[in-house]
């Protein structure tokens, strides 16, 4: 069988092929939490590789008892379309192999993208932003910095809107293409301020005109009768999605990043 088709993943035949396409698992993904299968989806003469995560195979949470992850993955996706800046690949919420779950399409990452480093010295050199320090061994430590990069920046707004409790190294995933995608979105919307990221190296900063313009179009979508709350209200709560709301407002009323809020470990274990 030839290797499958590389569907570029902000393609809508890339949308279309996900929810449409037959289904078939050739894996499992092994090192996640929950059950992630690796699988292809054809329709059309059109093959792509993706992956596949089953409602049934996934662990309850305390703190996140109402819907499902997969549920929260595809309103992720929602979101990330009506910013305009597609930083989550193609999502869809459709019956396979093991039932109702989330099929996303497989993004290969390119392996020498340098997001995230662990450098010596109290500062990040020009091009970075500080996270914090972290133990590296034998007593010692080193300061943990991420790239100064605009699709990051972009990112952390996202995760502040969907209130991201998981944005981990693993979950960034740069193209040899040049863009960024986000990935795992399944612990996300909840009510409570749960934001945990790696991505802290503008908090406090303005936001961009560029992302005030994002949040601006994500309110309006939101309201009552807007396409994106009629579609985020059949995947998440009504409380989740006013509270969703409500970040976008205080976004737009602070005109700055959030800080870490200190009732939340600030940055997710492990961070990559």
């Amino acid at each position: 069988m030839s290797a499958p088709e590389r569907i570029p993943p902000r393609s809508v035949t890339g949308a279309a092929l996900l929810a449409e396409g037959e289904l078939t698992v050739r894996g499992r993904i092994r090192d996640a939490s929950n059950a992630a299968l690796y699988c292809t989806v054809a329709h059309d003469g059109q093959q792509a590789a993706c992956v596949y995560k089953p409602v049934a195979g996934e662990r309850p949470l305390w703190d996140f008892p109402d819907g499902t992850l997969a549920e929260r993955e595809v309103a992720a996706y929602e979101v990330s379309e009506a910013t305009g800046w597609d930083l989550v690949p193609p999502t869809v919420l459709r019956d396979g192999p093991y039932g109702e779950g989330m099929v996303q399409l497989w993004v290969d990452a390119a392996p020498d993208a340098e997001l995230l480093a662990l450098v010596d010295g109290e500062e990040p050199e020009p091009g970075w932003k500080a996270i914090g320090f972290a133990e590296v061994g034998e007593g010692r430590t080193a300061l943990l910095v991420h790239a100064d990069d605009e699709r990051l920046r972009r990112l952390a707004v996202l995760d502040a809107v969907i209130n991201n409790a998981d944005r981990k190294g693993g979950h960034l995933l740069p193209t040899p293409e040049g863009r960024l995608y986000g990935i795992d979105h399944g612990v996300t919307f909840n009510v409570e301020n749960k934001l945990r990221t790696l991505l802290w190296g503008w908090a406090g900063e303005p936001l961009t005109g560029e992302a005030v313009g994002v949040l601006k179009g994500l309110k309006d979508a939101m309201a009552d009768g807007g396409l994106l709350g009629a579609r985020l209200a059949g995947l998440i709560t009504a409380a989740e999605l006013d509270a969703t709301r409500a970040r976008v407002d205080a976004l737009l009323t602070s005109g700055r990043h959030p800080e870490p809020g200190g009732e939340w470990p600030a940055i997710p274990w492990p961070p990559v």
